[in-house]
């Protein structure tokens, strides 16, 4: 049985030595970008590869782009081979953030058309906490050819958000924190505020206190009344950069809500052309 949204330590630790199973580190740190491959060196699940949020799962920042600009596809899938995933593997993901930065490539795997693929839930914590062991040892990977099947309609350009908005026939999901939604606060971008017409569901919302998502019936029922009568296929996700905004979904997916789509390039990209409208409050 193939797993496509979570996946619990427990069930990772009995596949550890399965062949067909490969293993991403994909923790990250927006304050020190170092940081995630200090924690990979100094100790991760046995046999996984590290995946950096900037260098493998984004691209080159231009005048035109947000902070995370989507990778070229054809870059990710050489970067994937070279990892040893094949178009079977079954891929899990983890980082430290309670699957934050896990979500960006479990995503993007799904744009290349990679269904197997989960994020372990809890994170490395949860591992940690099951006394599953750690290593410090560099897994030996068998390079494969990764071959892509793009799926472009999974995100939304920043035009088609726009004429979706003006056609009120998306319902627009914003992943940050309400003060930051709101403009109040706003700690990396050089202006506040949100994409008019979005709501707020800020993705710290998926986790339970111990860190791990929260049942599907609370994800389902908590998403519902915040979309309504909106298919999950018309609902599209955003944030800062594109990164945490695929937490929200995960969280519909893995609620049963199928479909939803990303707005890649998020606020961070919006506020780059002045001709795009900004809310506060």
């Amino acid at each position: 049985m193939p797993y496509t949204t979570l996946i619990s330590a427990t069930t990772l630790n009995e596949n550890l030595n399965n062949p067909k199973w490969i293993i991403i580190d994909a923790r990250f740190s927006l304050a020190n970008n170092d940081s995630g491959s200090y924690a990979y060196r100094h100790g991760h699940i046995p046999t996984a590869r590290y995946a950096h949020l900037n260098d493998d799962l984004s691209t080159t920042i231009t005048d035109l782009t947000g902070r995370h600009p989507l990778p070229d596809l054809t870059t990710l899938a050489k970067k994937l081979g070279a990892w040893g995933l094949c178009n079977d593997s079954q891929v899990v993901v983890y980082d430290d953030a309670s699957g934050a930065f896990a979500a960006r490539l479990w995503w993007l795997l799904r744009r290349v058309g990679h269904d197997n693929v989960a994020v372990l839930d809890g994170g490395i914590q949860h591992w940690q906490k099951h006394g599953y062991e750690l290593t410090t040892q560099l897994p030996s990977v068998q390079a494969t050819t990764f071959r892509i099947y793009s799926q472009p309609d999974l995100c939304l350009s920043a035009t088609q958000v726009q004429n979706h908005l003006a056609q009120k026939t998306i319902k627009l999901l914003d992943a940050r924190t309400p003060e930051r939604y709101r403009g109040e606060n706003e700690p990396i971008d050089p202006i506040a505020g949100h994409i008019p017409g979005a709501l707020n569901r800020a993705f710290q919302l998926n986790i339970d206190f111990t860190g791990l998502f929260l049942p599907t019936e609370s994800l389902r029922s908590q998403f519902k009344s915040l979309i309504g009568n909106t298919p999950a296929e018309h609902v599209v996700h955003y944030c800062g950069s594109g990164v945490t905004a695929c937490h929200n979904l995960l969280a519909m997916e893995s609620s049963g809500l199928l479909g939803s789509k990303l707005y890649a390039g998020s606020w961070s990209e919006w506020i780059r052309d002045k001709n795009r409208g900004i809310a506060r409050g």
